[in-house]
């Protein structure tokens, strides 16, 4: 098998990032100072220690919702072409149904949807 294609693309691919990377360093605006260099969100300086623990809880709602948020864009490219497929269309988006329906019902058991 011949990779000398393969291998074009991945030093064209490493070429180009370096290339891009070392253009935005070298024209990049410079100016340093105690201020800017401070981690801050909002602009209000930090009471306390600012690395604080959060519950796993609002993590595992933040995955769950993006699960099934990603999960339903997937229904509007079959709900586009599902007179055309017809009936395997239909059985193949209930599979798909029932394995989400399936994961909801999982965390709902786990406690992963309840707040404590």
């Amino acid at each position: 098998m011949n990779f000398t294609l393969l291998l074009t693309v991945v030093l064209t691919a490493l070429i180009f990032v370096w290339l891009v990377t070392f253009i935005a360093r070298w024209i990049a605006p410079r100016s340093y100072n105690a201020q800017k260099m401070e981690p801050y969100e909002c602009g209000i300086p930090t009471r306390g220690r600012s690395w604080m623990q959060f519950r796993v809880g609002y993590y595992l709602f933040a995955i769950l919702f993006l699960m099934f948020e990603v999960e339903t864009v997937f229904l509007f490219p079959w709900a586009v072409t599902a007179a055309e497929t017809g009936a395997q269309s239909l059985g193949s988006i209930a599979f798909f149904l029932v394995v989400l329906v399936l994961g909801l019902v999982y965390a709902w058991r786990k406690g992963a949807l309840e707040w404590k």
